[in-house]
C-alpha cells in the first residue's frame, strides 16, 4: 500500500494545530493498518540543531508506523485564479504520497494559478487546499472535499466556517472564495473573486 504523508506547520520550532494532526494521523493509521498504538506526534518529532528560525513544513511519511520526517522552507504561493477541472473518479480521502491523479488534474490549470475538482457534479477541494466561499453572511465549504484538511476541521469546530454540498451551478450564488490549509489561516484579506474561477 502506498505511503501516506502528514504536513505541519512549523514556526520558530513549533508545531501547529497538532490535535487535529495527530487525530487525522492515527485515524489514518488505525483505518488502513489496524494500528491501535496512538502516537503523538508532538513527542516524536525532534527538530534538527541546524533548523532555523522561521516558517518551515515538517514531512512525515508513514504507514503503520513513521518512516521519515524533513523539513523544508515554506514560501506561500499566491493564487489568483482558478480553473475548474472534472473528475468524477479521483480518490483522495487519505492523504497518500502518491499524487499522481490530482498531478494529472493540476496539469490542465491552462493561466490559471490552480485548478478547484469538481466531482460528480459537487465542488471539493483545490490541488492542495481545501476551499470555502462566501454569501454575503456566511462562509461556506464544501460537504465533499477530496480531503478533510486539519484546518478545515480546525474552523469547522470552531464554527467559523458551515459545510454544505455546493455545486458548479451554485457558484453564482457567492462573490468569493478562500483557501485554507495547514499554512493558510481564516483571513479575510486573502480571498479569490467568484470570477477568478474559470
Amino acid at each position: 500500500m502506498c505511503l501516506l504523508i502528514e504536513t505541519i506547520k512549523v514556526f520558530d520550532k513549533k508545531l501547529f494545530n497538532i490535535n487535529f494532526h495527530n487525530q487525522r494521523f492515527n485515524k489514518t493509521r488505525t483505518e488502513l493498518f489496524n494500528s491501535n498504538n496512538f502516537i503523538n506526534i508532538n513527542d516524536v518529532i525532534k527538530f534538527p540543531d541546524n533548523l532555523d528560525k522561521g516558517l518551515y513544513k515538517c514531512r512525515i511519511l508513514y504507514n503503520e508506523k513513521i518512516r521519515n520526517v524533513e523539513f523544508f522552507p515554506y514560501q506561500m504561493k499566491n493564487i489568483k485564479s482558478l480553473k475548474i477541472v472534472f473528475s468524477d473518479n479521483i480518490d483522495y480521502s487519505y492523504k497518500y504520497n502518491d499524487r499522481k491523479e490530482i498531478n494529472n488534474l493540476y496539469a490542465k490549470r491552462g493561466n490559471c494559478d490552480d485548478i478547484l475538482i469538481v466531482k460528480n457534479s459537487i465542488i471539493t477541494d483545490t490541488s492542495f487546499c481545501n476551499i470555502v466561499f462566501y454569501d454575503g453572511k456566511k462562509w461556506v465549504t464544501p460537504s465533499t472535499p477530496l480531503l478533510k484538511g486539519t484546518k478545515r476541521e480546525k474552523y469547522l469546530k470552531e464554527k467559523i466556517i458551515t459545510e454544505s454540498d455546493i455545486s458548479v451551478n451554485n457558484l453564482k450564488y457567492f462573490s468569493k472564495a478562500m483557501l485554507i490549509n495547514a499554512f493558510l489561516d481564516f483571513d479575510v484579506y486573502r480571498t479569490i473573486p467568484i470570477e477568478n474561477i474559470i
